[in-house]
């Protein structure tokens, strides 16, 4: 099972501020993914980017446009994430509940999403043969 522990964005983080804690954040951060790691629960881990540096793509019918950043709102965007593996939801929770607070002047919050597993896709008979390459892709370290 994977989940995806989001750590949601502030004003400083879409203004590019580090904040005056930063060392101290950053060590607590590593200190808890070299647990992660150590455990052979971490894929993957990283702090974004402000909106600014990034896009959007809006459809409308076979119309795409590129939106351009930054983007209001920042407490719905996501700053960084972190990607683990557990044998179980119980496990994840145990782990995300050990997530240093990634805002010490204020409060925050986290946001934790399963992600989607090819398996959950089995009842759809009409996307066998889509389902079938992107195991293939696994199965080659091109995707998971």
């Amino acid at each position: 099972m994977r989940f995806m522990i989001m750590v949601k964005a502030t004003k400083d983080t879409e203004a590019g501020k580090f904040p005056d804690h930063a060392e101290k954040l950053f060590d607590a951060m590593a200190a808890y993914h070299d647990e992660l790691v150590k455990a052979g629960v971490l894929l993957d881990a990283a702090g974004l980017q402000p909106s600014s540096a990034g896009w959007k793509i809006k459809y409308a019918g076979d119309k795409r446009s590129v939106v351009d950043g930054p983007f209001t709102e920042a407490k719905e965007m996501v700053a960084g994430y972190t990607l683990i593996q557990t044998k179980t939801r119980e496990e994840a929770l145990e782990w995300t509940r050990r997530f240093p607070k990634p805002h010490f002047d204020h409060e925050c919050e986290i946001e934790v999403r399963q992600l989607y597993e090819l398996d959950d896709f089995a009842t759809l008979e009409a996307a066998k043969d889509s389902i079938d390459k992107f195991r293939e892709m696994e199965k080659h370290g091109q995707t998971k």
